[in-house]
């Protein structure tokens, strides 16, 4: 596997992942009592985008290193023999 394809694969779950961990921790503003001024009440207080950046990419890390593994030692074949 070359490097821009490992780069790829770990780009779409990545992206993948992301969408998965947007929701953890979510408090909307109507639960926290403060709602800024021209905004939804259940939008975010407080988004942590950071903190789920980080969780995003430890988790997309260790998924493609998985995939990887799988994938070197030919754990799973999709070839007819």
């Amino acid at each position: 596997m070359s490097i821009i394809t490992a780069l790829a694969i770990f780009f779409v779950i990545w992206w993948v992942v992301l969408f998965a961990v947007l929701p953890w921790g979510v408090r909307g503003q109507h639960e926290g009592g403060e709602i800024a001024p021209g905004t939804d009440p259940g939008a975010p207080a407080v988004p942590n985008l950071g903190r789920k950046f980080l969780w995003t990419t430890l988790v997309a890390a260790v998924i493609s290193a998985v995939f990887y593994v799988v994938y070197t030692e030919h754990l799973i074949t999709l070839g007819v023999r």
